[in-house]
């Protein structure tokens, strides 16, 4: 049977320069720099008369209070941050220090440059939809100065039919509040493995580590090595390494009043320092019923990449982990939306150009990968991936896939696996569902349509696609149709 063609919606979502968080910024410090110089600046801040610190002060809320959540806040912490250089702390009246701190502050706009790459699940909140409608939540890729990407997030009502319309943009954005989450042990353990670091020493701090572990504790145990070990060559850069990788772990707490449009996920350690890329959301579904939102993405410092998981029990409160193992090598891992046969699985690439399943016991160490689908079409002979994690129907685990083909084109195609065995595949598309007709040809990345997720409502399959990594598109197709047509 012929591919079905997907149809496109007449909504879209562009980059938005009005979604700026306030962060901070010490000059000196800017990428490829190496000198502060915050000293001299904090010196010239404190030699401003009162009056004329008062008078900047309050245009200072005039101006921005209203574009940044707990602005005052925000900038009272970034004062803390230079305190250090300020000789008299009694000169610090509340005014003084809102000004210190909006001088080591810098707006950033996280859709300066580009807003792609999008995944759909079912939003949390289903109050006030309308009959045949439902609430859809939907993350993006943003991107923005310096080329560095972040996790925001949409909402859109889907249905009845094949209506589709995004939710009014709300402001202020907000970054939440960050705090370190514990580790366990054995996932350390597998991380430094990823590494090849496991020498004496990282075995010995590893095996004293209590099975659930948090930076105290870690600080206690690297007390108690034996000092011979401290000592031999290689021992700092191991030392260093385990503290960079109990420190990747973090929570992100948002305020219960934001909207989940206002909520924003930037980097937050060092290994994500450089971006967050694609996050593959799913609404995963425990045997016990809980439902527990996850997606994996991928974090980026400037020279290598690390595929990283959010776990969310409703996309307020976030925390952020590392993944190991044999699949946890490339970019691109999506997870399946239950345990199957009694484990966690999830696609993969990590071959770099084919779709693999991998499975784990606690979602976070991955196996070795089982090949399940390699390039054979024109349309994906440089390589092909999942777009998203797989949705459940009665016929097997829909796949949505994307091809790259000649002139570096990315189009969007689907492959059918068993529900039992996900290994097992059952069918592939002839065609694509979706390739980038002439008017989505040009962007930041040219020839790109790209997915991280659909979902179905209603008998519709809906595929939210980035555009030339610049904006995002809708489009729809019947899911029958689509089921029919796999060969």
């Amino acid at each position: 049977m012929n591919t079905p063609r997907a149809t496109r919606a007449a909504a879209q979502l562009r980059p938005d320069a009005a979604r700026v968080v306030a962060r901070l910024f010490l000059p000196g410090e800017e990428p490829h720099l190496n000198h502060s110089r915050a000293a001299e600046i904090v010196t010239r801040v404190m030699a401003i008369d009162e009056a004329q610190v008062e008078l900047s002060v309050a245009r200072l809320l005039e101006t921005f209070a209203s574009r940044h959540h707990n602005y005052e806040q925000v900038l009272t912490s970034h004062a803390s941050v230079v305190a250090s250089h300020v000789e008299d702390p009694t000169q610090l009246s509340p005014a003084r220090t809102l000004l210190l701190g909006a001088t080591f502050t810098a707006e950033y706009a996280v859709e300066g440059a580009a807003v792609c790459n999008p995944s759909a699940v079912l939003h949390p909140d289903q109050t006030s939809v309308g009959e045949g409608e439902v609430r859809v939540a939907i993350s993006v890729r943003g991107i923005g100065e310096g080329h560095l990407s972040s996790i925001g997030f949409r909402s859109a009502i889907a249905g009845p039919g094949t209506q589709w319309r995004f939710a009014e943009p709300t402001y202020p954005i907000s970054p939440g509040v960050v705090t370190s989450a514990p580790w366990h042990r054995n996932h350390l353990r597998a991380v430094l493995a990823d590494h090849g670091d496991v020498d004496e020493l990282a075995q010995t701090v590893v095996r004293l580590l209590p099975t659930r572990f948090e930076d105290a504790d870690l600080d206690r145990v690297l007390s108690q090595v034996n000092p011979h070990l401290l000592s031999r060559p290689g021992a700092t850069a191991t030392v260093q390494l385990i503290r960079r990788l109990v420190a990747s772990s973090y929570t992100v707490a948002f305020d219960a009043a934001t909207l989940l449009e206002q909520r924003i996920l930037m980097p937050s350690v060092a290994e994500e320092s450089n971006g967050m890329e694609d996050a593959r959301f799913t609404r995963f579904l425990s045997d016990d019923g809980t439902v527990q939102f996850r997606a994996t993405y991928t974090a980026y410092d400037g020279h290598r990449i690390a595929p990283r998981v959010l776990t969310s029990p409703d996309l307020r409160v976030f925390r952020a982990h590392r993944l190991a193992g044999p699949a946890a090598r490339n970019k691109g891992m999506a997870l399946f939306p239950r345990l199957v046969g009694g484990r966690h699985l999830a696609l993969c690439r990590s071959d770099g150009e084919s779709t693999s399943v991998t499975s784990s016991g606690d979602g976070l160490v991955w196996t070795e990968p089982h090949l399940v689908q390699q390039p054979t079409a024109t349309w994906e002979t440089l390589q092909v991936g999942n777009c998203g994690a797989p949705i459940e129907t009665q016929a097997g685990w829909l796949v949505l896939t994307h091809g790259v083909g000649a002139m570096r084109t990315y189009s969007i195609g689907a492959v059918l696996l068993d529900l039992d065995d996900p290994t097992v595949l059952l069918g592939r598309l002839g065609a694509p569902v979706l390739e980038p007709e002439p008017d989505e040809q040009d962007g930041y990345v040219p020839n790109v349509v790209y997915s991280c997720g659909g979902i179905v409502h209603d008998g519709v399959l809906w595929i939210p696609y980035g555009i030339g990594d610049s904006r995002i598109g809708i489009a729809h197709v019947a899911l029958d149709a689509v089921l029919d047509a796999f060969v």
